[in-house]
């Protein structure tokens, strides 16, 4: 059994593989947490923003989406000279109006998870590539998600950005076949669908 090549290019990369990716997340905290730091991905490299998870994290209140939600402009500048971060002031003001729109989403749905795990049926949509050519882009699901998103008001979230997203959060399983941690995303897939 041989690992995602991808996992294979930093000590963060394969951490990140080894431990999240690909497991389905409910909990709106950690999908606001993906949302961020997806959005800052844009233009760069996953590792950079791997680097940067922990500076996010003190940046962003842990990622409270209510605190995010009403940011100043002063935090927001203030953000901007962090070099924990990735000091862009377009994504950094997207995370803030991102927040917002979380905050409507939970307000009308329930819970944030429950509008994302909706562009899946609520399942994960467990693929079984061979090797990382066959990974999509993007998919009809994830520009389904990205008009959706757009339309509610979402910044930095276009159908590539949401497809990393949808691997990142578990609503699709792209490890490899040949990966050890595709079973393993499928056994926890199969024991969140039952709770």
């Amino acid at each position: 059994m041989s690992v995602c090549p991808w996992a294979l290019s930093s000590e963060s990369e394969e951490h990140y593989h080894d431990h999240e990716w690909g497991v389905p997340v409910h909990e709106d905290r950690l999908l606001f947490e993906f949302l961020v730091l997806e959005g800052a991905q844009a233009g760069l490299s996953w590792s950079t923003v791997l680097n940067k998870r922990e500076g996010y994290r003190k940046a962003f209140d842990n990622f409270d989406i209510r605190k995010v939600a009403n940011y100043s402009e002063q935090k927001q500048l203030e953000l901007q000279t962090n070099p924990e971060i990735i000091r862009n002031k377009l994504k950094i003001r997207s995370a803030v109006t991102n927040a917002q729109v979380v905050l409507t989403i939970q307000e009308q749905q329930g819970s944030f998870g429950a509008y994302i795990w909706s562009f899946v049926n609520n399942q994960t949509i467990k693929n079984a590539w061979q090797t990382m050519q066959e990974v999509p882009a993007n998919t009809p699901e994830s520009d389904l998600m990205s008009k959706s998103l757009k339309k509610a008001g979402f910044k930095f979230f276009g159908t590539t950005i949401c497809y990393a997203y949808m691997q990142a959060t578990g609503l699709v399983n792209d490890h490899l076949v040949t990966c050890p941690r595709y079973n393993d995303c499928v056994e926890r897939t199969e024991v969140r669908s039952t709770v």
